[in-house]
């Protein structure tokens, strides 16, 4: 993604704001957010054919810069390995939890084993230590492939949602299951708290895709920085 795709991205996202808690416009914004979604995930989510900005942040991505840990940059001290976590927990929770009140994809496919990781939550609040242990141990192909499916996951969500209901706010008991299935640490309730107050459509409009495209520009700024091209990339 150039400058001039992020600027056509954020121009749409704009646009989505405007008309997304609109009945009348409940198809145009459906296809607005699922295009706006396509270019946050691997194009075989959603934008077969097209590279994504996740794409771009992962190809021949090298194993030293996906798990380098503290990084220094001025709006990020975060490995690569935890933004790429973070984004897909916050989405998985949101859009499965309180937007569908479903299962999270997390327990779905055995997710833990394969991405070899014992964390849970979206890595909020989340003590140095425990960064250090995610960035160093987790499995970078199990990762990308949970990061797919959850996407498609939010997809189908949101392609169900009738005319009216992106309005709505989140049901409290969903709020509730977030802490049940320690999705939310009791550090990060402030977290649980901004969400209580949004709307499908405020849910849509941040996890689904702004939140998403902000960590993702931070992983293009680190791997621009330190990444060096070398005989094993992670992603070719």
């Amino acid at each position: 993604m150039d400058m001039d795709e992020q600027r056509s991205w954020s121009e749409n996202h704009k646009a989505l704001n405007e008309i997304i808690s609109k009945p009348q416009e409940h198809s145009q914004a459906i296809q607005l957010f699922l295009s706006l979604h396509a270019w946050l995930h691997s194009s075989e989510v959603g934008n077969a054919g097209k590279q994504t900005l996740k794409d771009a942040v992962v190809e021949n991505l090298n194993e030293i810069t996906f798990r380098k840990y503290p990084v220094t940059l001025p709006n990020t001290k975060n490995s690569i390995a935890w933004h790429l976590w973070h984004i897909s927990r916050i989405e998985d929770m949101t859009m499965s939890i309180l937007v569908a009140d479903d299962q999270q994809v997390l327990y779905g496919g055995n997710w833990f084993e394969k991405m070899d990781t014992r964390f849970s939550h979206s890595g909020n609040e989340m003590i140095e230590e425990d960064i250090v242990e995610l960035s160093s141990s987790i499995n970078f192909e199990a990762l990308l492939a949970y990061r797919t499916a959850v996407g498609k996951q939010t997809r189908q969500i949101i392609s169900m949602m009738t005319p009216g209901q992106l309005k709505e706010k989140v049901d409290p008991k969903r709020i509730k299951r977030l802490f049940d299935e320690n999705a939310v640490t009791q550090n990060a309730s402030w977290l649980a708290d901004y969400w209580r107050k949004k709307s499908i459509a405020g849910l849509m409009l941040m996890p689904a895709t702004r939140h998403i495209f902000l960590h993702l520009k931070k992983c293009m700024h680190i791997k621009n920085k330190f990444n060096k091209p070398i005989k094993n990339p992670l992603q070719r």
